[in-house]
């Protein structure tokens, strides 16, 4: 199965992916890599490893909605089996949901539903909770509401700042994420309503 990874900034859970395919853990390939930003990292991080990185510049498009329908013929162009949002700081429209509804995943650094949106981490902190964590989810037209696939939770300490806590949390996804690629190549997981199950059989 061919994936494509859509990233805005650094791409460290993209690095945690492409070293997963390297060491045989996920059996399917990063056929492209695209953001939104030119001097992302993550574009950096494709072309080391010898990945199309293609940047596609929000202004020279009317809108969302065309913007969404460049990328989808992007994504329909190259084959491609399975979404990623690594780091994308942008919503994906249903022009996108709707090709690849059940076939695109995010991640976000709090234990969903608690703390969606921007800045997961500083609200968990301040609302005072003890644990956080991170959730792979597929993607809906709602705001990090899609059917939940794994969750990995993180102690909050005492003394954690948002920065101390971010990076713990940063280590669980790059754990929780390339498992969830690889139990959806594997045909392993199954949606039933907002539901997602793991199936081992």
């Amino acid at each position: 199965m061919d994936m494509a990874v859509l990233a805005s900034g650094y791409g460290s859970n993209l690095q945690a992916i492409i070293d997963a395919v390297e060491r045989g853990e996920i059996k399917g390939r990063i056929k492209t890599v695209i953001s939104d930003v030119k001097d992302a990292y993550a574009l950096e991080r494709a072309r080391h490893h010898n990945i199309e990185a293609i940047y596609i510049n929000p202004r020279d498009y009317p809108g969302r909605k065309a913007f969404d329908e460049a990328i989808a013929a992007l994504l329909e162009e190259r084959g491609i089996d399975l979404v990623i949002l690594a780091g994308y700081m942008r919503l994906v429209s249903p022009v996108i949901i709707d090709k690849y509804r059940g076939k695109i995943m995010n991640i976000h650094p709090s234990l969903l539903p608690a703390f969606p949106g921007l800045e997961g981490v500083k609200q968990a902190l301040d609302y005072g909770v003890k644990v956080s964590g991170c959730t792979v989810h597929f993607v809906d037209e709602g705001l990090d509401t899609g059917p939940i696939i794994l969750q990995e939770a993180v102690p909050v300490y005492d003394d954690d700042t948002v920065e101390s806590l971010h990076e713990r949390i940063h280590q669980a996804e790059h754990r929780l994420y390339p498992q969830a690629i690889r139990l959806f190549m594997e045909g392993k997981l199954r949606i039933e309503g907002r539901r997602c199950f793991r199936d081992e059989n």
